[in-house]
């Protein structure tokens, strides 16, 4: 038989370089297209709602769990068992540092197999994946020799339990643990001799199980056994053979593997019917910073194609190796002959995957600028590209958890729950076969390498205990709640609904501290002198002595940034526009010795302006902020202590009386401070960070008393202060000091300020909640009493009622969650005004994530209105332009000429119909209540620099013909005189 030519080591350096040089182009000519996938652009997951998909399986999607035969049976010496290469690993000194007990025992499942079937019972699933032990049934590793009775006994006990519970058993011939005879006597997989013995041995378990058993996988990952095992000696047998050794295994198993399954094709599948395949284990690797080059294409290509391409290319390919493997090995790859490619393609009816435990060693197959991520979806994808539209059963799937984490597995669920998910979306948005997914493992064993320093059960194996008692770890809990709703399930709050805010719902766009642009007043409206012009000769202007002019007062149309920028935030259709004043430009002091009247007016030309568009202005007395200096405060209050400083108080009192005064007239909301729960957080400690909310919240009090007291019986405004309001869940549902965290977090967050001023502590001050958990804290470091300040009777009533609305600034998930929160704890009579929401969002102009952001959190705000009686009625995006690079702005930075982004159009489509209407018609208002936002008006000032230099254009161009006109008429007259 010919053979293929070895090339030789100049002939692959000289083709590497070429490949290099062209790009990698020839690699358009091999078998498959996996390298698409880096080359695609990768949908946003969050505006193609595949961030997290709310989705079911298909209806027979075969859910199961698994464990390998070595790990978990344990009985070591019992009922005629042979010793395994992983039994005289772990006894021997080839495991090296490897000091984390044998195997001996384990799970015990050898004695416990039916509590086994009663975990897969628990959890609902359709199948159990075990494996066979070589050297239980045949402890010579002879098939051809007397079986061990008691083993086929155990086995076919076993499988028939699991059909009797309806379970489908998934059975491996071969998961790692080789008879050591036949290591002994021939060297383990390093020997072809072991192809045919493993071929025997696949028949006789085909003879004997084949009647009851669907699926067989007829070995487990591989990769592993090649490079772990006869390669680096990390895993039994511990041989350290280096890269030759490991790809002549890897080159014996791919045989062993094609042997069995001729062999089941041609004697067994006619009457059992049943399908056959190979696990096989990857990673996944995407180029760093999102650089998908040529080059860095194919480097992504050659590292998967190193550890699953490996074996996945003969078998699922064209019965050969990559030609990566081919080029970068050269003569040491084993090479199959032309019919042994023929014979060994197609081996597999279905393709079972390894993924998730990061046990592969990577670090020689992951290339410079390569990030390894645990990402399922992009794996299976890649496998439909390569290798075709074929069926796929993600054989295990899982992760470790430290040993010591026991039956709370919290980052478990997380890891288990993403995993699950990206299968879910491999199947809905990139049309893979997915037809099953087997959570591993079923119970805690002994893990490999590792030991018992980590877990991978579902189950929680008590293994200082003789019965090996196994209990549900909160991962159980979860993975029986997704079996059972096969998958995720939309509920009923994520249906869409449609319909309209109320009429007078605010529809705003909220900004930070407003910035004070003085311009210089034209001097012909300012100077009073009067001037003569050219009077020596040489064209100065010289003041006319004893001659005063009068002046006008200064008007707002001398600050010329007021006029553009509320025409900008016009422009949107927005119907309240939410800004903040500056604290230390209007009193630089701290007090009134020295009031910027400047910014005053400045701020008074800004609400009169908005006045005159009808438009109304939501103003923010403080607004704390990290990087300016003094947290947004004057200087010497900030010098003499901020917050911590009663003084500050006060100061704040004296500073809101004058806003109220200056600033009333034009204002129907003010906010007194802005996240005064997110200002505590600069304080280091927590006596600090409690003081400093105690004074924040007894200056917003005393603000809202001020104004109620001198102001509200003429001009009644609505005051209140702005709270930042990330909503909680627990990190494990299924733990109830999970579900009391997330609770406190919101009673820390939101409750510390919003319940002393609406009375629902015990005493009408702090949460009751939070002060057991304060002075439950103090007792253990041996302080008694709690740490919270406390309020005297006076300012306790100062506080009580202290607030006209509920303010709150959303910027993550779960609006209508905590939307829901706050009502129900507080009532759901006082309004409720979402009064900064937004995303992020670098894209110059085609904003297509904050455009998604808009609709689902509205969509979110109405269900909350409309489902749950929330009486929401204010919903303002952060915010209206941007400073410098594209970020929170609807509107690009001055730099940019203030163009509009493309979610200003989403924006005023909800503003013109209210909300999410059916068939397009709008919500019936009274007249004007629906502000119907000016297009001829947004064009022309988003063009206004274009528009000038056109006027201009055309009045010379009007001059010049005038003159053109006036020249032809007067040389017409000359010629006619006499």
């Amino acid at each position: 038989m010919l053979r293929h030519p070895t090339p030789s080591t100049h002939q692959c350096l000289l083709l590497s370089v070429l490949l290099l040089v062209l790009g990698w182009n020839m690699a358009e000519c091999y078998l498959g297209e996996g390298r698409k996938i880096w080359q695609q652009p990768r949908l946003n997951p969050i505006t193609n709602d595949q961030s997290f998909l709310q989705d079911t399986f298909p209806p027979e999607f075969l859910w199961g769990s698994g464990t390998a035969a070595f790990q978990t049976e344990g009985a070591s010496e019992k009922e005629g068992k042979g010793a395994s290469i992983w039994d005289h690993f772990t006894h021997s000194s080839l495991s090296g540092n490897l000091a984390t007990g044998t195997a001996d025992v384990a799970s015990d499942s050898y004695t416990h197999w039916e509590e086994d079937v009663e975990a897969l019972e628990y959890l609902s699933v359709r199948s159990y994946s075990f494996s066979l032990s070589w050297p239980r049934l045949f402890p010579d590793g002879n098939a051809r020799s007397q079986p061990n009775t008691a083993a086929v006994q155990h086995y076919t006990q076993l499988i028939e339990k699991l059909l009797e519970k309806k379970i489908e058993p998934i059975v491996t011939l071969h998961h790692w643990d080789l008879p050591q005879v036949l290591q002994e006597q021939y060297g383990g997989w390093k020997n072809d001799t072991l192809v045919g013995l493993f071929e025997e041995y696949a028949a006789f378990c085909f003879h004997v199980f084949g009647s009851r058993v669907r699926y067989w996988i007829t070995m487990h990952n591989p990769y592993l056994v090649a490079v772990q095992g006869y390669g680096t000696g990390v895993h039994a047998p511990g041989e350290k053979g280096g890269l030759s050794g490991s790809l002549i295994v890897a080159h014996n198993l791919i045989r062993a593997h094609a042997k069995a399954w001729h062999t089941y094709n041609t004697h067994f599948r006619p009457a059992q019917r049943g399908k056959v395949s190979i696990v096989l284990g990857s990673h996944w690797v995407e180029p760093q910073k999102g650089q998908a080059t040529a080059v860095n294409v194919e480097l992504c290509q050659q590292s998967i194609e190193a550890v699953l391409g490996w074996f996945a290319s003969p078998i699922f390919g064209d019965g050969d190796y990559p030609v990566s493997l081919k080029l970068k090995h050269g003569a040491l790859l084993p090479m199959f002959t032309a019919d042994e490619k023929l014979w060994v393609q197609k081996t597999a009816d279905f393709f079972a995957l390894s993924f998730g435990p990061n046990n592969l060693r990577l670090h020689n197959l992951v290339q410079y600028e390569q990030t390894v991520t645990p990402d399922l979806r992009r794996v299976l994808s890649w496998i439909k590209l390569e290798y075709g539209n074929v069926r796929v059963l993600v054989a295990e799937g899982g992760w470790f958890s430290d040993a010591g984490v026991g039956r709370e597995d919290t980052v478990a669920i997380y890891l288990m729950k993403s995993f699950i998910n990206q299968v879910l979306q491999a199947i809905k948005f990139d049309g893979v076969q997915v037809f099953g997914y087997t959570a591993w493992s079923l119970v805690d064993g002994f893990e490999w390498n590792y030991g018992y320093t980590v877990r991978r059960g579902l189950f929680y194996v008590d293994f200082s205990n003789p019965n090996r008692t196994r209990t549900p770890k909160t991962s159980a809990q979860y993975y029986r709640h997704v079996v059972c709703d096969n998958g995720f399930p939309r509920d009923e709050s994520s249906r869409e609904v449609k319909g309209h805010f109320p009429c007078d719902f605010h529809w705003g766009i909220a900004d930070s501290i407003l910035q004070v642009h003085f311009y210089p007043f034209s001097p012909q409206f300012t100077d009073p002198h009067l001037y003569s012009w050219n009077l020596t000769g040489d064209g100065s202007l010289h003041p006319v002595p004893g001659v005063k002019l009068h002046t006008r007062q200064a008007q707002c149309t001398d600050y010329l940034a007021i006029r553009g920028h509320i025409r900008l935030f016009a422009s949107s259709g927005a119907s309240h526009y939410r800004f903040a004043l500056n604290w230390s430009l209007i009193l630089p002091q701290g007090d009134r010795s020295n009031v910027n009247t400047e910014a005053l007016r400045y701020y008074r030309c800004v609400l009169t302006e908005l006045k005159k568009l009808d438009l109304e202005a939501v103003v923010i007395l403080y607004y704390p902020t990290h990087r300016a200096p003094n947290q947004g405060l004057p200087g010497p209050l900030h010098a003499s202590g901020g917050w911590l400083n009663y003084s500050t108080v006060q100061a704040f009192q004296e500073y809101a009386a004058l806003c109220y005064q200056e600033l009333g007239p034009w204002v129907q909301y003010w906010i007194t401070i802005n996240e005064p729960n997110r200002l505590v957080d600069v304080y280091s400690n927590g006596k600090e960070k409690h003081q400093a909310a105690h004074n924040l919240l007894l200056s917003h009090a005393k603000a809202w008393r001020l104004y109620e007291r001198e102001h509200s019986s003429q001009r009644r405004a609505l005051v209140s202060l702005a709270l930042h309001a990330d909503w909680a869940e627990p990190a494990n549902p299924f733990m109830d000091s999970h579900m009391a965290a997330a609770q406190r977090l919101l009673l820390f967050e939101l409750g510390r300020f919003l319940d002393p001023l609406l009375g629902t502590g015990y005493d009408r001050v702090y949460p009751q909640e939070k002060k057991s958990h304060l002075e439950a804290k103090a007792r253990v470091i041996g302080l008694t009493g709690s740490p919270l300040p406390s309020f005297t009777e006076i300012e306790k009533e100062e506080l009580r009622g202290a607030l006209s609305f509920i303010a709150l600034n959303h910027f993550t998930t779960r609006i209508m969650a905590i939307l829901n929160w706050v009502s129900q704890r507080y009532g759901g009579d006082l309004p409720i005004i979402v009064t900064a929401s937004g995303i992020d969002d670098q894209a110059p102009f085609e904003d297509i994530l904050r455009q998604h952001y808009l609709r689902s959190y509205l969509q979110e705000a109405l269900k909350a209105h409309q489902l749950d009686g929330v009486n929401l009625q204010g919903f303002y995006v952060w915010k209206l332009q941007d400073r410098h690079v594209p970020q929170f702005g609807l509107f690009t930075s001055t730099q940019h000429q203030s163009k509009a982004k493309a979610s200003i159009t989403v924006y005023r489509e909800f503003i013109t119909h209210s909300g999410f209407p059916n068939n397009n018609t709008r919500q019936t208002c009274r007249f004007g209540d629906l502000r119907e936002p000016c297009s001829v008006c947004a064009w022309i000032f988003n063009n206004k620099a274009m528009l000038v230099f056109g006027g201009c254009l055309l009045i010379t161009a009007v001059m010049l013909a005038a003159l053109v006109i006036f020249l032809f008429c007067w040389y017409v007259s000359v010629a006619e005189l006499p």
